[in-house]
């Protein structure tokens, strides 16, 4: 059974038919064709699918995409609209990426932890950004992207 959907993602009201069981993750993946939000555990464990609704993060693979229906979603592609974001700029200057399969969900959090006001020291933002995993390790040169973006 199918529905008609309708999400405002990056700005853009885009529609598209989904059963209603879809998960935000895979309405923006397989139905939207905006393949930056990674799919990892798909159990909320790993932090990849994190995007913005209403400006809080959000894992995608736990919230159904009709859930999202009236609210803004922003997911990594719609950061660097207009040029690369800050936090984006200071994750390259660091070097805060490997395998870059966990990057868009960790700039996501980061640019929600930068807003929350969870910067004030480095074991506040690995405390508040412990929700998105690295496999390659990465963590000290996410956190210091994280404490540069957020002094600019």
């Amino acid at each position: 059974m199918t529905h008609h959907q309708s999400l405002n993602v990056n700005g853009q009201v885009r529609q598209f038919p989904a059963d209603p069981r879809t998960t935000l993750v895979d309405a923006l993946r397989e139905r939207l064709g905006l393949t930056g939000t990674k799919k990892g555990c798909d159990r909320g464990e790993c932090g990849a699918c994190t995007v913005l609704v209403d400006g809080k993060r959000v894992l995608s693979c736990m919230m159904l995409a009709v859930a999202a229906e009236n609210a803004e979603i922003t997911t990594i592609e719609g950061l660097s609209a207009d040029g690369e974001h800050p936090v984006q700029q200071a994750f390259h200057a660091n070097d805060s990426f490997q395998c870059g399969f966990c990057t868009p969900g960790q700039v996501m959090s980061a640019v929600a932890c930068i807003a929350e006001g969870h910067t004030g020291s480095s074991d506040e933002i690995r405390e508040w950004m412990s929700g998105n995993i690295c496999r390659c390790s990465a963590y000290p040169q996410i956190v210091t992207a994280v404490r540069e973006a957020s002094v600019q």
